[in-house]
């Protein structure tokens, strides 16, 4: 009687301990944001004067599509040495489309970029996305399945990540940012915090190319005594 009762009360220490990572607002590593507010950007190569800011839904087939098309831009813009990108995971979907899929590849995105794999991860995410009725995302075994893929990623230390919801009030605080901040439907692209063209329909590769480029000139001009 007295080892059920130890097992029971340990048990239930247990499942409060869950609930409380599933809700504190934990940030993956490396993420960055404005001194005294939550880190909610996840960077790629932090360290040049232009940065964009992309909004993207896990689960919105409209962020996919950019996400494809915009990849190979991206690629080179990094490559040029002028350009960082913060990613910004949002997930506004689920309440679109009911479910917390979004919610579930947004907070296992960042338990991947815990160990560097934040790129690898989504492109996992955006090759195996659902149709949007389809909340395919809420299963922890298709997103350790897509972990696999992605490559280099521990397998034991992401699954308890992920089984502990501990990235999931980070999500929970960047959407809820995101929708404070009135910024539309994802994805949205911002160029040193000023907004650029809806990218689904006002926006190319060419001219965001061109717009990196004009920014990447003015920083550079401005920094010049």
């Amino acid at each position: 009687m007295g080892l059920a009762v130890v097992c029971g009360a340990a048990g239930a220490v247990g499942q409060f301990a869950r609930a409380h990572e599933a809700t504190a607002v934990e940030a993956p590593e490396h993420a960055v944001g404005p001194a005294g507010d939550t880190k909610l950007d996840l960077p790629v190569r932090p360290t040049v004067p232009v940065t964009l800011t992309v909004y993207e839904d896990p689960r919105s087939p409209q962020s996919r599509a950019f996400a494809e098309r915009y990849a190979a831009t991206f690629s080179h813009l990094l490559a040029s040495g002028q350009l960082q990108i913060n990613y910004r995971l949002v997930t506004q979907s689920d309440k679109q489309y009911g479910g917390s899929g979004a919610q579930e590849a947004a907070a296992a995105a960042a338990c991947a970029q815990d160990q560097g794999r934040f790129t690898a991860f989504m492109d996992q995410v955006w090759q195996r996305q659902p149709a949007p009725a389809d909340d395919a995302f809420k299963d922890r075994n298709l997103l350790s399945d897509l972990a696999k893929k992605a490559g280099k990623i521990n397998q034991d230390t992401f699954r308890l990540c992920v089984d502990r919801g501990q990235r999931k009030g980070w999500v929970a605080q960047s959407q809820s940012d995101f929708a404070s901040g009135g910024l539309g439907e994802a994805p949205v692209v911002q160029i040193n915090g000023r907004p650029l063209p809806v990218p689904t329909s006002q926006l190319t590769p060419g001219k965001l190319t061109s717009l990196v480029n004009k920014e990447a000139q003015h920083v550079a001009a401005a920094a010049t005594p």
